[in-house]
């Protein structure tokens, strides 16, 4: 018995007529008709009822139909599986990250995964935001790290990294430091210091002005966090930062959290649903880095 014969029987059966089951598997009726003969000989039954012009399946076509059909799933998932261990053991991998962020569990996750699957070549490159999520989209970028301010930009998957309020971060003797509530129009009044458009960060800020009908002026943009915090103390502008970044600087800022700006700016891992078993394995990896003991 070969699996060729059980896809003609499933095909005649399907199709009830012999001459549309050959065009349906590409070779002459004829081929089909002896296949199935053959078939019918080592089974030592007949499975289709050849009186009436249509092909009906007879008791013992019936009893078998199930389990050919089954058969030929079953061949089919052990290609699959081996496919999938095939790319596994050769292939490539493009990991976007938003410039200007190190997220230590992100290289933990990538070293774990090439210690285990060395054959699969990674390649890590940083991009605002926006820009990496447009080469996820486009399939040049499988997985990226990106600041956001929805949970999953639209037709990708997400994992949440950080979800954080925005703060005013500002020198300790500087006017606003001395406040205990900071709103956007109390910014209004300084020059301020924040990242550029198309990262998360900046897109929260600029849509919880934009609300408002406020035109804060942005003196300086930079995209790393520490370049921010370190214009700011130097008295450039009020950086805006997430609460996390300006936590690292507590030492010369004073960070407070803005008031009227409840969307949180996230960190999210996004990639399309339709990944491949090496970004899905990956993704293993990627999730017990950020939501294991000790992660954030």
């Amino acid at each position: 018995m070969e699996l060729r014969q059980l896809e003609y029987f499933v095909a005649v059966a399907e199709e009830r007529n012999f001459t549309r089951a050959a065009e349906r598997v590409h070779i002459s009726q004829s081929g089909v008709s002896a296949q199935i003969r053959r078939l019918e000989r080592e089974l030592g039954a007949e499975l289709f009822d050849r009186s009436a012009r249509a092909a009906t399946l007879t008791v013992a076509g019936k009893a078998a139909l199930e389990h050919a059909r089954a058969a030929l799933a079953a061949a089919g998932a052990i290609g699959q599986a081996v496919g999938e261990v095939t790319d596994l053991i050769r292939g490539r991998l493009t990991v976007g990250m938003v410039i200007g962020c190190t997220v230590t569990p992100l290289f933990g996750a990538l070293a774990a995964f090439h210690r285990a699957h060395p054959g699969v070549e990674i390649s890590l490159l940083e991009d605002n935001s926006d820009q990496l999520v447009q080469g996820v989209r486009a399939g040049t970028v499988d997985l990226a790290l990106i600041g956001t301010a929805t949970a999953a930009p639209d037709g990708l998957d997400a994992l949440t990294i950080i979800s954080e309020r925005l703060v005013a971060a500002v020198p300790h003797g500087h006017p606003l430091a001395r406040r205990r509530r900071v709103t956007l129009r109390d910014l209004e009044a300084h020059p301020i210091v924040c990242m550029p458009p198309g990262t998360g960060l900046r897109t929260v800020f600029d849509q919880a002005c934009a609300a408002r009908s406020l035109q804060p002026v942005i003196a300086l943009q930079a995209s790393a966090a520490d370049a921010i915090a370190d214009l700011a103390a130097r008295g450039l502008g009020v950086a805006i930062l997430s609460e996390s970044m300006a936590s690292r600087h507590r030492d010369r800022l004073t960070a407070r959290t803005i008031d009227d700006v409840p969307a949180p700016a996230l960190l999210a891992l996004v990639w399309k649903a339709t990944a491949g078993p090496a970004l899905r394995e990956l993704l293993k990896y990627g999730r017990r880095a950020f939501t294991g003991p000790g992660t954030a």
